[in-house]
């Protein structure tokens, strides 16, 4: 009887492995086609904005062009001028993105651990999440200061309340009958809470990160537009200013870049986060 099992097995464990092999093979024939489509529409883009540039479809003076904007980029990237400006950015985003989605995170946890604290402070929160933050920039730079501080809290304003809506919103959505079973076997609200509700919460907390990528771009580029002497939003005030367009894309292109650089790093962690949850 054993020995008719066991042929059996390794026979059905095989065709197993070949059902998954075929799927991953179709995924990746997916994948490399969404990216080719892509990248694509992308190439025709700008193929077609050289064009519309180079033969007057256009005002160029608005919209300049793809080649004139990529030379500016180069004249700055060689005369050094680039890098100041950039890593200026690049830091405050990375430090907004990276306290708001902690900061973020940690209230949902107070305030699912405590139901009458969320209640005292939920309709706080749905007041202040609607508040236009660019009105509270000016009152955040006479509170901290015209610089870093400042533009790091505009961010905070934006992305905070978000992440904490939404991954307590992820909490409250966990099937109640895991936590059931954890507290049938004696388990407390701390075990509750790390065995059942963040794991089962993790996408929820990966998506939000991803929300906060392009969030805590916007905050900090409110925060230079009202007070930076450096930075990629002030190029963009600049460019404005003294009517160089060609600048003020040349800074919208590589916030593009960079930000989706960060939306990367971001669905690699989800990937790796979710494979060992």
């Amino acid at each position: 009887m054993t020995s008719r099992d066991e042929p059996s097995a390794s026979s059905s464990k095989g065709w197993l492995q070949n059902i998954y092999a075929n799927h991953m093979k179709r995924k990746k024939s997916m994948q490399n086609r969404v990216l080719t489509v892509q990248l694509s529409l992308l190439l025709l883009f700008f193929i077609w904005w050289e064009a519309a540039g180079r033969f007057k479809w256009i005002d160029v003076l608005l919209f300049s062009y793809p080649s004139k904007i990529f030379a500016s980029i180069w004249d700055n990237m060689i005369s050094g001028e680039l890098w100041g400006h950039l890593g200026i950015t690049v830091g405050e985003t990375v430090v907004g993105f990276l306290l708001g989605t902690l900061v973020g995170t940690l209230m949902a946890v107070l305030i699912w651990w405590s139901p009458f604290l969320n209640k005292v402070l939920d309709p706080y929160m749905v007041v202040f999440n609607s508040m236009p933050k660019v009105a509270l920039g000016p009152i955040f730079i006479v509170m901290f200061g015209a610089g870093f501080t400042a533009i790091v809290v505009t961010t905070l304003s934006i992305t905070v309340i978000v992440t904490t809506l939404v991954v307590y919103n992820s909490f409250n959505e966990v099937d109640s009958n895991l936590i059931k079973v954890v507290r049938t076997f004696g388990g407390t609200k701390r075990q509750v809470f790390q065995r059942v509700i963040l794991p089962a919460s993790y996408p929820a907390i990966v998506s939000t990160l991803k929300v906060n990528v392009g969030m805590a771009w916007v905050g900090v580029i409110v925060g230079e537009f009202l007070v930076a002497k450096s930075g990629l939003g002030y190029l963009i005030m600049y460019g404005f200013q003294v009517f160089n367009f060609t600048l003020v894309l040349s800074s919208l292109l590589i916030i593009a870049v960079v930000a989706t650089a960060m939306y990367q790093i971001v669905v690699y962690i989800e990937r790796k986060l979710l494979a060992h949850r």
